[in-house]
């Protein structure tokens, strides 16, 4: 998802000369929040955030929630003072994991060498598709109508000559647009934009280079690189004047797949319970378990992360001597990591659950410890959450979950006795 500055200038007619430009950048357009109009369509007009409630953040806004200021990554609290009428929709993670899945099988249509770099946008190399299907302009037009005809969302497209323009025109041309940047208009397009706009350009490198006068991209192009390597450092001042200049020789990289499978929930008040914060865990297990069944992956690590009331963030992981995608094993070792925190006898404010280190399940070659070949019941397990997947594909995630014994709600105050654990059968 684009969120670099734009200019009002930058986008305009730069040319239609197509020679040289074979690379696109695709770019789902608010797509969690696309995504939840279109079952949602009462919502369309209205100022809408995908999100947690009461301290989570904002995963993705509609265009109404932010012309409010309201951004993604903005806790919640913040984009409601901005904008106290705004509506909260809670994520359906599994919704969007389909939806991405099939647009990103549209693309490879369209080319093998696809680059996926998030849920909602992709590069594609299309030089070896345009004797077949045209154009860059027009692959990039149909792929747009394709996303909406089929999807109902939409998408915008920048077309260049390389990786950091193509993304930069997507940019300029949302929502719902395409944008060609010609080669022989890459630089011309480029001394437009103010120097925020340049990949590796933060807060603290924009406020650097701003005390060296350098505020916009033509400036920093119009710099001597040794003045720009004084202000940012060596190697971050020659790399952000050959983008000034429009060079980025990185290709595109074809079959590019998750490192991680993670989820992670900010509680509505800090727990002091820990037999509660157990029961989320449970519920994370299960969520990261069914992602990385449905894109056939295992871990061979689990992690799990903590942030306690002071804000201070813990993390522990754990190798596990068979990869998994079964929840019950990936809770069992996050409880236990959550168990060996030093958490300080605070409450806990957030906790997630990540699945690590991951390999194909298909073809891999299981070699069980011996604990694990003498249960038989540890097939069966999977074989259970294989299907509470199917159901939960036909009547929505809410419709069956995974128990615990014990659970338990939260409490403000420490307990008076010692919460008990929680399990699965």
């Amino acid at each position: 998802m684009s969120r670099g500055p734009r200019a009002a200038g930058a986008f305009r007619d730069w040319g239609s000369d197509e020679s040289g430009t074979s690379i696109l950048h695709v770019d789902m357009d608010a797509f969690f929040a696309s995504c939840e109009l279109v079952r949602r369509p009462e919502l369309r007009g209205r100022p809408m955030v995908v999100g947690g409630q009461g301290r989570g953040v904002v995963l993705a806004a509609t265009y109404e929630a932010r012309a409010f200021g309201v951004r993604s990554a903005m806790s919640m609290a913040a984009a409601l003072r901005l904008c106290p009428h705004l509506v909260v929709v809670p994520p359906e993670h599994g919704l969007y994991h389909s939806v991405s899945e099939s647009v990103m099988e549209m693309l490879g249509e369209v080319t093998a060498l696809v680059e996926r770099v998030s849920v909602d946008e992709a590069f594609l190399d299309v030089s070896g598709a345009r004797r077949r299907l045209g154009s860059p302009t027009q692959i990039g037009a149909r792929l747009r109508e394709r996303v909406r005809a089929e999807h109902g969302i939409t998408c915008s497209v920048g077309i260049a000559q390389n990786k950091f323009v193509a993304k930069l025109a997507s940019t300029h041309a949302k929502p719902d647009g395409l944008m060609l940047v010609p080669a022989a208009a890459t630089v011309s397009f480029l001394r437009t934009l103010p120097v925020g706009a340049l990949w590796g350009v933060g807060e603290k490198t924009e406020a650097a280079l701003a005390r060296w006068g350098v505020t916009t991209v033509a400036e920093l192009a119009d710099c001597d690189v040794p003045s720009l390597q004084a202000a940012v450092g060596s190697v971050a001042g020659a790399h952000l004047h050959d983008l000034a200049w429009g060079r980025d020789p990185r290709p595109v990289v074809p079959g590019r797949e998750e490192r991680s499978v993670g989820a992670e929930t900010t509680f509505a008040r800090d727990l002091w319970d820990l037999g509660a914060v157990e029961d989320r865990v449970l519920e994370l297990a299960d969520r990261v378990a069914a992602r990385m069944r449905h894109q056939g992956v295992v871990a061979r690590t689990v992690s799990v992360k903590v942030r306690t009331s002071d804000f201070r963030t813990l993390t522990r992981a754990r190798t596990l001597g068979t990869p998994t995608d079964v929840a019950r094993e990936i809770f069992l070792v996050a409880r236990e990591l959550l168990a060996a925190a030093d958490l300080r006898g605070l409450p806990v404010r957030l906790v997630g659950v990540r699945g690590e280190n991951l390999q194909q399940r298909a073809g891999l070659a299981e070699q069980p410890t011996l604990e694990e070949a003498l249960d038989p019941r540890r097939e069966a397990r999977r074989e259970v959450e294989v299907t509470l997947d199917a159901v939960r594909e036909k009547f929505g995630r809410s419709a069956i979950r995974l128990g615990a014994s014990g659970t338990r709600g939260p409490q403000e105050h420490p307990p008076t006795t010692a919460p008990g654990a929680a399990g699965l059968s």
